[in-house]
């Protein structure tokens, strides 16, 4: 299935491709103050439709995951980084993308403060 996302300005948009099921739900410090929803897709099926310039980046913590966001509204979109198996990834806030009903998501919740 093909899903759009984007931003609340709507300045970052992209599309993301796969079947959404399990959503992760961490309680990091990060995580649990954006209320990030993240679904996990390899990059080749992620497209960005702004301009990667447009986006700002936020590293922390190890530096390994670069989470992008909109320099206008601040909306935290997704995030890039590399799976355990070394591929590239994309980590999708399932909360910015269209027409997906959050209530029917299983969502797992992952320990991140203890990472």
């Amino acid at each position: 299935m093909n899903y759009h996302g984007s931003c609340h300005c709507g300045r970052v948009a992209f599309d993301v491709e796969g079947e959404l099921g399990k959503v992760m739900e961490c309680n990091c410090s990060h995580c649990s103050r954006k209320g990030y929803l993240l679904w996990f897709v390899p990059r080749e099926r992620f497209a960005l439709a702004t301009p990667e310039q447009e986006l700002a980046t936020y590293t922390f913590n190890k530096h390994v995951i670069r989470h992008r966001f909109c320099p206008h509204c601040g909306c935290a979109t997704f995030a890039f980084g590399t799976g355990p198996d070394g591929a590239a990834m994309a980590a999708v806030n399932v909360r910015c993308l269209e027409g997906v009903d959050l209530a029917a998501l299983e969502r797992v919740p992952v320990d991140g403060r203890s990472f």
